[in-house]
């Protein structure tokens, strides 16, 4: 199957027009689409399907269960497929059935390891400032992100090991699967906690994985028992800061 990836738009500010990529079957916006949720309307009548994976950014200033509700509706009135914690199956022209596994992912500031832990998660503090999230009334703070993250890790961990009848499987997150897709203008520090996740050992259960949140592309092979999965990450970020640069507005990935 033929996929068009996008993420980290952030048309809450930045002037961009995407642009459906010829000979792509499905859309992924692999979250941080816009802040404010009206830019969604642009994907409405998009030429293909649209699955969509919410970002951090996408509760920003709001309760996150009341707003991932309000997101999914938002999406569905839209005719987008809003996928959390959720497997899709679709067939591509050459009738090929592909899983897509999908969730945010969030951060579990376990990407050091149990001793750099602490200073991950006082490092993500500064992130969790910016969104300004809650959840109950209460702060949607490192701990309660780390809650929300593990959920999602097993959800994945299981989703991913499971059979079924298909050619091939896409695993779609807004956080990064490894540390691999660091951001090289900052590489291993604690901060890059808040961007990646080790779960490199979910890999060699997806063909192809696709994420955003980094503000910089990847697009690289990790060799495995069976193979090697395709990791893409093809986030825009904000042009005023250069991180646009190497977006490729009409990528196609093959799955």
């Amino acid at each position: 199957m033929r996929l068009q990836l996008l993420s980290d738009l952030h048309l809450e500010t930045e002037t961009y027009a995407p642009e459906p990529a010829d000979g792509a079957e499905l859309l992924v916006l692999a979250g941080d689409i816009d802040s404010t949720w009206d830019a969604l309307e642009r994907f409405a009548r998009w030429p293909v399907p649209v699955v969509f994976v919410a970002g951090n950014h996408e509760f920003d200033g709001r309760d996150i269960d009341i707003a991932a509700a309000a997101l999914r509706a938002r999406c569905d009135a839209l005719g987008i497929t809003m996928l959390e914690r959720e497997r899709l199956l679709v067939s591509d022209r050459g009738g090929r059935r592909i899983r897509i596994v999908a969730t945010t992912r969030w951060a579990d500031f376990d990407l050091f390891g149990p001793l750099g832990r602490a200073k991950a998660m006082r490092a993500g503090a500064y992130f969790m400032e910016l969104m300004q999230a809650t959840r109950s009334g209460q702060p949607f703070d490192g701990e309660a992100m780390c809650v929300e993250a593990l959920a999602c890790r097993d959800w994945l961990a299981a989703e991913l090991r499971a059979a079924g009848e298909w050619d091939a499987t896409v695993a779609v997150t807004h956080f990064a699967p490894s540390l691999r897709s660091a951001d090289p203008r900052y590489g291993a520090k604690s901060g890059t906690a808040s961007f990646c996740n080790a779960d490199d050992e979910l890999l060699p259960f997806a063909d192809v994985w696709l994420h955003g949140h980094l503000h910089c592309v990847h697009d690289y092979r990790v060799a495995h028992g069976h193979g090697a999965t395709r990791v893409v990450c093809n986030s825009r970020g904000h042009e005023r800061r250069g991180e646009a640069a190497g977006h490729q507005p009409r990528l196609v990935i093959e799955a």
